[in-house]
């Protein structure tokens, strides 16, 4: 009779499983018409149709068989064995000596029965051997067949068994279209070191320049994870480029931890060219060591900047390496009633290009929160502050270049009531808050010393209203006083769906140094701004804030993201539009933009997914990218675009195309 193999008994530590009622640990149900056990050869008959299954799922059937002690040998009619849903194997003629089994022209397959029209891909061979010790496939003259129809032909092929996690070998190759650069194959290797370390390279072949060479290198450790990629390629015209990407983390203890950071690039447009780009400003190098504990927390980090962008006239941002930049928060526990005091402590270097600027920075502050008569809820809090700067052939605001110390004294505090009411209903319960604030802060016309610092201006939205701080660092001082108000109303329900709406504004007594007029703030009554969302916690989240000038309710700035649908099938939405002044009276450009994404479900295999950027100012897309996915039982596929349109030194943007191909075995990705 034909005997047939579905896979090899030792592909899955199957021969153990054989003898379980001789010494094997892993359970084993083994039916038949009857079970004879030889306890003086420790030997296991079966007569009739027999169905050995391990407890993983996966099933041997046969008739009338023989199993030793161990399953160091088998015998039996019309074998078969079921390792997966689909993974199959066939053969005339099936001999296991040891760690090896031999099946001769066989037929193997991970898709039997996977389609009502035939199995998506098999494989035919004159010997295929697998050895347990290695746990490897080995085909020899084998055949490739897609739905019956052959599609290769070679004398050897080897792969890892199903029941393997890790295997050293060659990946599925892909094939993509370049930034004119002609088309790129890529053949990646994988190299399993341990079952926490592995390497993947990858050789990549341009049709019309040089190769690149690729490394993606992963390691982790019990209390660490290291994780590194690069690339490099001499290209045509001499010119070395490379990249790397590294971001290791490294706990130290319960309340301690690391990280290490490494991102540069060969020039500024090597990642657009080659496509590593993902759209990031500038590469950020360093490294970051974090102590934590109950009442506080140490953050001393470090980076060395590389930047992307054509140009950086923006004195808001800082510019230069930052070395080093420690801070610290420590929260007391209660001095009396609900009271506790504060204490924050920075000290940030910045150099580059012949200037440098030293500082630090302590502050105390001392808060009490209270909930008095009728819900009512106050809080009061003072702080002081003293700044010390070293700077050494800095650019000032006033335009002179100063190498010195200066110090600032900066006192502060803030009188803040809220009072939320809450009105429990049968479906819904609503809370209304009104809210407001008055901070009081020295005038000092040292409210800013250097032109480059680390506070990227005020911007007005409802996140920076009752905040002591209205800039996103240290460096800029909020001159005087000024009052924050506003109201919130939010509703919520058993099912989690949930509403918020909120209104507010900001008052400044004192009259500003400088009004940048895009920032919302006036000298009085600042714009209004708010905020709506809405999320149903099933297929809707949506949120948007806005911006309404004071003077004439007119809207200046708008924000909306939206998540609409289930993971296989949504629509994102993301858009901003905010009107631009180059003075008071002078408007600029708007900036308007949408950002969207949609993923549709065709079919239970068939899926499509689609993003984009597009500038509503200039009228054309940023960028877009899509692509068809295919996922089959047996075998994935996609086919994939992408568009850019940046134009940055060498670099113009193009339409690039992506295949990828691969095989799939219960579940797994080949």
């Amino acid at each position: 009779m034909k005997r047939i193999l579905i896979a090899f008994i030792s592909m899955l530590s199957m021969c153990n499983a054989f003898a379980i009622s001789v010494g094997t640990n892993e359970p084993t149900t083994i039916r038949a018409e009857r079970v004879e056990y030889n306890l003086k050869s420790a030997t296991l008959k079966t007569v009739g149709k027999t169905e050995i299954t391990n407890k993983s799922g996966q099933k041997m059937t046969l008739q009338n068989s023989y199993i030793t002690k161990n399953g160091k040998n088998l015998s039996g009619d019309d074998i078969q064995i079921w390792l997966g849903e689909h993974v199959y194997l066939e053969s005339e003629k099936v001999s296991r000596d040891g760690d090896v089994t031999v099946a001769q022209n066989a037929t193997f397959t991970a898709c039997k029965n996977c389609d009502s029209y035939g199995d998506a891909w098999e494989i035919t061979a004159r010997r295929i051997q697998h050895d347990f010790a290695d746990r490897m496939l080995y085909f020899k003259n084998m055949v490739f067949w897609i739905y019956d129809l052959p599609v290769m032909w070679l004398p050897y092929f080897s792969m890892p068994d199903p029941g393997v996690k890790h295997k050293t070998g060659f990946l599925t190759p892909n094939l993509q279209s370049t930034n004119k650069m002609g088309t790129q194959i890529n053949i990646p290797v994988y190299f399993y070191i341990s079952d926490t370390h592995d390497v993947t390279a990858t050789f990549s072949y341009l049709t019309n320049e040089n190769p690149l060479f690729q490394l993606e290198h992963r390691l982790n450790l019990s209390h660490a994870e290291f994780r590194s990629r690069g690339s490099f390629t001499h290209n045509r015209e001499g010119e070395n480029r490379w990249h790397i990407f590294n971001d290791d983390i490294i706990e130290l203890g319960e309340n301690a931890r690391a990280t290490i950071f490494l991102d540069r690039a060969s020039d500024r447009t090597y990642l657009q060219k080659y496509g590593f780009y993902d759209e990031q400003p500038y590469l950020d190098s360093g490294a970051k060591i974090e102590l934590f504990g109950q009442s506080g927390y140490v953050i001393a980090d470090a980076h060395i900047f590389q930047e992307l962008r054509d140009d950086m006239y923006n004195h808001s941002v800082p510019n230069g390496n930052i070395l080093p930049n420690i801070r610290g928060v420590y929260q007391t526990s209660p001095l009396f009633a609900s009271t506790y005091a504060t204490f924050m402590g920075d000290i940030l270097g910045i150099s580059g290009d012949g200037i440098s600027s030293e500082r630090i920075i302590g502050e105390a502050r001392i808060t009490s929160p209270w909930t008095i008569w009728g819900g009512n809820r106050i809080t009061a809090s003072i702080a002081t502050r003293y700044d010390v700067y070293n700077f050494n052939n800095t650019p000032m605001v006033d335009g002179s270049v100063y190498s010195g110390v200066r110090d600032r004294f900066l006192p502060s505090g803030y009188l803040e009531w809220g009072l939320p009411m809450f009105r429990p209903g049968e479906t819904w319960t609503n809370v209304v808050e009104p809210r407001a604030r008055i901070t009081v802060m020295r005038h000092t016309h040292e409210n800013q010393f250097a032109t480059d610092n680390d506070s990227a201006g005020a911007l007005l939205s409802d996140a920076t209203l009752f905040s002591a701080n209205r800039f996103s660092g240290l460096d800029l001082w909020e001159n005087g006083t000024f009052a924050d108000y506003g109201l919130r109303w939010a509703a919520f329900n058993p099912d989690g769906e949930t509403i918020e709406t909120f209104f507010g504004q900001s008052y400044d007594f004192t009259k500003r140094e400088a009004t940048d007029p895009n920032s919302g703030f006036r000298n009085g009554q600042s714009d209004y701004v708010g905020r709506v969302g809405y999320n149903n916690m099933k297929w809707l989240d949506v949120y948007s804030r806005f911006r309404f000038s004071q003077e004439n309710f007119g809207l200046r700035h708008i924000e909306t993201n939206m998540v609409l649908g289930t993971p296989r099938n949504f629509l994102n939405v993301g858009h901003i539009w905010s009107k631009q002044f180059v003075d008071v009276q002078t408007a600029a450009e708007s900036i308007h933009e949408f950002a969207g994404g949609v993923g549709f479900a065709i079919t239970d295999r068939w899926s499509v997914r689609w993003t984009g950027i597009y500038n509503m100012a200039d009228e054309r897309f940023q960028q877009h990218s899509g692509a068809l996915y295919y996922e089959h039982p047996c075998y994935y596929l996609s086919v994939g675009y992408r568009r850019d349109n940046a134009v940055k030194e060498d670099y113009v943007g193009t339409t690039t195309f992506q295949f990828r191909f691969g095989i799939s075995m219960d579940g797994k990705h080949y």
